[in-house]
């Protein structure tokens, strides 16, 4: 594994699949070395540069490879047996990357980024097999491309008239950051849709500090409305003493009295009593002075029936006990 980690590009695997690549790189590297006579054939170069180049070469070779060609002593020899070996993949991949440029198309990408990725690496293929691919070629690939909905926009950009690929696709990648952004607007707040008010909580809790819950103001929590058991005071801002003293000298209102039947024991907004006898309950607060007869019945001469009040139902209390 160290030996890995000082490599400084990726070494020749035994299949050769990465052979066209790695060419590029150690060629590349004997340059900036000043070692690339000593892959020529006939060259003059020094013993000592010759020990460089092979020691350099072998170290970016599988270990498999390495093996097969320990006896050879000459950078150029092992150099031209790598390539009779792996040499015909330029013939393999060639017809790859040919297919994978006639069948590439920018409709077929989520992102321009990947579209962009996916077009050097099949013009590079074609470049190491020997098929050189121009700025017109991929302006042209890329134009022809666009996906039907976007006929006008590709129009657009035909007009701009680019000369680089590059060129184009640094605008095509501005503008899918700003349909991102314009996105993302939209979903956070969509059309026609209003901010969420702002509560201000210290309002609403003095508007409802104290009050009851319901339609009615005689409506409250419990016998004694309004009362609040954290300060000792109710809604009027008395205090829960005087409150007390006046129950007890209006006895009247001591108890729960409903004001829609006049009967103790419940509330008005939990009354049930039958609406006929609310109506004379009412009845007979407009109009104390007069009596009401609840059952006051009409019927023909002919029957005479006494009229009857609730007290002719009822025995006396005397003679109950007796």
């Amino acid at each position: 594994m160290s030996n890995l980690t000082n490599l400084e590009f990726v070494g020749l695997d035994i299949s050769g699949k990465n052979y066209l690549s790695w060419v590029l790189d150690v060629e590349m590297h004997l340059n900036a070395k000043g070692l690339s006579e000593t892959i020529k054939e006939n060259n003059d170069a020094s013993i000592q540069d010759l020990a460089k180049a092979l020691i350099f070469i072998r170290h970016h070779l599988d270990q498999g490879l390495k093996d097969e060609y320990l006896t050879v002593k000459e950078p150029f020899e092992l150099w031209r047996n790598l390539k009779e070996r792996y040499d015909h993949q330029r013939t393999v991949i060639l017809p790859k990357a040919r297919y994978d440029w006639l069948h590439l198309r920018l409709q077929d990408f989520k992102t321009v980024s990947e579209y962009n990725s996916v077009m050097f690496k099949i013009s590079s293929q074609l470049l190491l097999c020997g098929e050189k691919i121009t700025d017109d070629d991929m302006l042209e690939k890329t134009f022809s491309t666009f996906h039907a909905s976007n006929m006008v926009l590709q129009q657009q950009y035909r007009e701009k008239g680019f000369t680089k690929y590059s060129q184009l696709i640094s605008c095509l990648l501005v503008a899918e950051q700003n349909n991102e952004l314009l996105l993302k607007n939209h979903e956070a707040r969509p059309t026609s849709s209003n901010p969420f008010p702002e509560v201000n909580g210290v309002s609403y809790y003095n508007n409802t500090k104290g009050r009851g819950r319901g339609r009615s103001r005689k409506r409250g929590h419990g016998k004694h409305r309004g009362y609040n058991p954290g300060n000792g005071q109710n809604r009027h801002g008395a205090s829960a003493k005087h409150d007390k003293e006046k129950r007890e000298n209006n006895p009247k209102h001591a108890e729960s009295i409903c004001y829609r039947c006049g009967m103790n024991g419940h509330w008005e907004y939990n009354c049930r009593t039958a609406r006929h006898l609310v109506d004379l309950y009412q009845a007979s607060l407009k109009d104390k002075g007069k009596t009401i007869e609840s059952n006051n019945v009409f019927i023909d001469d002919d029957f005479d029936i006494p009229h009857l009040d609730v007290e002719d139902y009822l025995e006396p209390v005397n003679e109950h006990q007796n």
